[in-house]
């Protein structure tokens, strides 16, 4: 908004650094559209200082904030109150300040995965098959916790480092089958949805060789990347004919629950949401 009043309910991004965020942009468009006295700001903190920056956003009147890169897991130890989801995942990317003056932190990654799923590969079905997941990551725990409440029954996990990937499967429980590395081609076959959660294709970074030759004919093929929003591996599963999913969706559906407990609306994701944001990216 252009302006703000007294009463603005404020929130925030705290990260380190935090200046590459695209949250701000994003809950400022939905702050305008919906005409909302409030405002969402960038909120640098170094690791040193996350504990006694959680602690003053009570005391400095903030109704929550989001919570990215490094602090994450900080902030599931720093909370009073901790969501289910979040304790699964492992991690906090969400902050309610509550009117006692305590924290409360939720995890919305799974939801933001499994609503941009859904939204851009609507045919998709949890009972379609088999779930192929690359990475070992925070990303990867939300993911694959939350294909294990959409109903999938069978997931293979895949990371460049194996003891990672068997971390995150002793972590999470479920049938989550670990795959070495450099079986992941093998590990293909036959699955209906293989889902990209490194960095691997994202711009700056080594490209992520996979042969998807051998996914199956009706295979979702989805990268949470989104610099490019198309990476090699979505332009290849298209060139065979495959449903593809970007990986911008996850960040703007994410968002939303946030966004309803801070500011009292439950925001929308929409064309021109997507094109707001977008132009950010160049």
């Amino acid at each position: 908004m252009s302006s703000l009043s007294g009463n603005a309910k404020i929130a925030g991004v705290i990260g380190w650094p935090v200046a590459h965020s695209l949250s701000p942009r994003l809950h400022g468009y939905w702050l305008q559209t919906l005409g909302i006295d409030g405002a969402y700001v960038p909120l640098p903190v170094a690791p040193e200082n996350i504990s006694d920056a959680l602690r003053a956003l009570p005391k400095l009147g903030f109704a929550g904030a989001n919570v990215t890169v490094p602090h994450k897991e900080a902030a599931l130890a720093a909370v009073d109150e901790v969501s289910e989801i979040a304790n699964r995942i492992g991690a906090v990317n969400t902050l309610i300040c509550k009117s006692d003056g305590t924290l409360y932190g939720d995890n919305t990654d799974a939801f933001g995965f499994i609503e941009n799923l859904r939204a851009g590969a609507p045919s998709w079905r949890p009972d379609s098959g088999r779930a192929l997941v690359l990475g070992a990551g925070g990303a990867a725990r939300a993911v694959i916790t939350a294909l294990i409440d959409a109903g999938v029954t069978e997931i293979s996990l895949s990371n460049r480092t194996l003891a990672r990937a068997d971390d995150v499967a002793q972590y999470i429980g479920g049938n989550v089958a670990v795959v070495p590395w450099e079986a992941r081609d093998t590990a293909a076959e036959g699955v209906t949805l293989l889902v990209n959660t490194t960095t691997l294709g994202m711009t700056g970074k080594a490209p992520l060789e996979m042969d998807i030759r051998a996914l199956a004919d009706d295979a979702v093929v989805t990268d949470i990347v989104y610099a490019p929003l198309q990476t090699p591996l979505l332009a290849s599963a298209h060139a065979r004919g495959l449903t593809t999913v970007d990986g911008l969706g996850m960040l703007l559906h994410q968002a939303r629950p946030g966004f309803e407990a801070w500011f009292g609306v439950r925001p929308e994701v929409t064309a021109d949401l997507r094109r707001h944001v977008l132009e950010s990216l160049g």
